[in-house]
């Protein structure tokens, strides 16, 4: 099976859209990394929020095949994250820092090389995205890749304690579930302050675009922290 022209990006739309996303990224992931990798990049700039998310999802799982068939092939789409959040790149990067986040969350070689990078772009003394926007995709990576691998995120914490005071609702709540995902017990106080914030963002988690409040996801964060 191969994916080649438009047919193939509206095919790989529709299985995007369809109700059972899980069921359609099983499909995406039968057909050729290489091939799909560049179909899903560029769903990363769809107009339609959930596209966007779905595609980085399929990217996770895609990526982590690819790494396990041929690790040099997988770092290359790695350093295309990186280049598109890089200022000569010309772009935004939009989708990258997610999309790495996801990719680490997934296979333990990548986050082992990757991880260091990712969280550099919250550390004002290493790659800080000074971009808002940008900001809210590397807290999502950095949360997600918490989820799975914690161990490969140190002293992260101390460069998410910011973000709880941002004026930007999106990210108080992803750095409190960030937080949550790191077990960080330093940020109990801040988190508890925060249970009351009715701010509603939108948030992506186990495949599922939600409204969700900040106060929600700041106690479902001490839930984690037990």
């Amino acid at each position: 099976m191969e994916l080649k022209g438009r047919r193939s990006k509206f095919f790989l739309r529709e299985l995007l859209s369809a109700k059972d996303i899980r069921v359609s990224i099983e499909t995406i992931c039968q057909y050729p990394p290489r091939q799909s990798v560049n179909f899903l990049f560029s769903f990363f700039y769809d107009k339609e929020e959930i596209i966007k998310w779905r595609a980085i999802a399929a990217f996770g799982r895609v990526v982590s095949i690819l790494a396990d068939e041929n690790m040099e092939s997988a770092r290359v789409v790695m350093r295309r994250l990186l280049w598109n959040l890089n200022d000569e790149s010309g772009g935004i990067g939009w989708g990258s820092p997610e999309a790495m986040g996801e990719v680490t969350a997934r296979h333990p070689g990548l986050a082992k090389e990757f991880s260091c990078i990712l969280r550099s772009y919250i550390r004002p003394e290493e790659n800080f995205l000074e971009y808002g926007m940008l900001q809210r995709g590397v807290i999502w990576g950095v949360g997600r890749l918490a989820q799975t691998r914690p161990d490969s995120l140190p002293q992260t914490d101390l460069h998410l304690y910011p973000f709880l005071k941002s004026d930007d609702p999106v990210h108080r709540g992803l750095a409190a579930w960030a937080l949550g995902n790191l077990k960080s017990l330093k940020a109990a106080t801040s988190l508890e302050r925060m249970v009351q914030d009715k701010n509603e963002i939108l948030f992506f988690n186990d495949l599922q675009l939600k409204s969700v409040t900040v106060g929600s996801l700041a106690q479902e964060a001490l839930v984690n922290l037990g």
